[in-house]
């Protein structure tokens, strides 16, 4: 391989290192979508799994039971009323 040629080799690959690197610097895929299409595909927001919604509610309910905890812990009622609310938030 004579000098001429290493040089054009050498500039390629120089080249492909710069084209690779901006695409990564851009958060775009290495194979596959083009500039536009990633732009939608991240402009679109994402909808929930059913599954991330039940748990989101779950959550939530979760929440309010221990709202209703740190409540009946931080009252200064007696035993047995606590007890009595206790059963009739059971019942709920």
């Amino acid at each position: 391989m004579d000098f001429g040629t290493a040089l054009v080799v050498i500039a390629g690959i120089g080249a492909f290192y710069s084209l690779r690197t901006q695409r990564i610097r851009a958060g775009l895929p290495e194979h596959g979508l083009r500039r536009r299409d990633a732009r939608e595909q991240i402009a679109a927001p994402a909808q929930p799994s059913p599954r991330e919604a039940e748990l989101q509610r779950e959550v939530e309910q979760l929440r309010d039971r221990v709202h209703v905890l740190e409540r009946i812990a931080t009252d200064g009622r007696n035993t047995r009323e606590l007890a009595d609310e206790i059963e009739s938030l059971r019942g709920r």
